[in-house]
């Protein structure tokens, strides 16, 4: 190997060029392993990234022209996951999201009795403790009352099945004290928050996961949308088998719920239950 560092002579090797190239050739090996490294940890990082969401919808048209969402309705339903009803059928299925009673509840009750609509109720902790009554209302009055968590944390971020199933099994000890009934297994992510994980762990705790396809931002107190700018998104959205989420926090909500709901039927509409959308029997 030493003639490979002879000097120009062809006589005495050069050791101090042997111990540089040494030197070079480690230090690009080195560099190797390090750009490797980096680059299996981007790739990694970014598959993780992937794997948690916001649930999210795009490509809303006119016409009662069905949104897509950021992952197919074929592929939510692998793990018993939904957020339309799919088909030309005109069928609405009216879902609320409870983290707290601030006096709008009882007239968005009113409402939906007006015109016997059941609708889905997705509770918190906080909820049931605070407004047992209205729980029971809810239920007397033939809605469901669903899972929304008993924290209401970013469930995208918990990775084991046992912080996930406390959450979800809080609710349920809750609700039966409350109503002395077993918990529907209906789940909502709050935020809309999840991973393919997520909903793999809901999936073997026998929940079915709801999502939606028509929403609005109704959830500020502060910022209430008018009722002209509720009924341009909820009216001008509106699509055969829609999942509409509403916040029942929402004064706008109570406050136009029943002129809405008479125009979705002047539309065509009717109103369907969770339950007849998945197939389970009538709760």
């Amino acid at each position: 190997m030493t003639e490979l560092f002879q000097n120009e002579d062809g006589k005495k090797p050069d050791w101090k060029g042997v111990v540089t190239l040494v030197f070079f050739l480690s230090a690009m090996f080195l560099l190797g392993r390090t750009v490797h490294f980096t680059v299996d940890n981007v790739s990694n990082s970014t598959h993780i990234i992937s794997e948690a969401d916001n649930w999210g919808l795009g490509g809303f048209g006119e016409n009662g022209e069905k949104p897509t969402g950021n992952v197919s309705a074929e592929e939510l339903k692998k793990y018993d996951a939904y957020y339309l009803k799919e088909g030309d059928e005109k069928v609405i299925y009216m879902t609320f999201d409870a983290g707290y009673e601030n006096g709008n509840t009882e007239p968005i009750l009113d409402a939906l009795k007006k015109h016997n609509v059941s609708a889905t109720f997705f509770v918190v902790g906080h909820y049931l403790e605070s407004s047992p009554e209205l729980v029971k209302r809810m239920l007397a009055e033939g809605h469901t009352v669903g899972n929304h968590t008993y924290t209401h944390p970013d469930m995208s971020a918990i990775s084991n099945m046992e912080a996930f199933q406390k959450e979800m099994e809080d609710v349920e000890k809750e609700y039966e004290e409350i109503t002395g009934k077993k918990m529907v297994k209906y789940y909502r992510p709050p935020q809309g928050k999840y991973s393919m994980e997520n909903l793999k762990m809901a999936q073997e705790l026998g929940y079915k996961t709801f999502f939606w396809s028509l929403a609005y931002v109704d959830w500020y107190q502060d910022k209430q949308p008018t009722k002209d700018e509720a009924f341009d998104k909820l009216i001008g959205r509106i699509h055969p088998g829609s999942i509409v989420l509403l916040h029942s926090t929402s004064s706008t909500n109570a406050e136009v719920l029943d002129e809405l709901l008479g125009k979705w039927e002047e539309m065509g509409y009717r109103f369907g239950t969770l339950s007849e959308l998945v197939g389970d029997e009538e709760t």
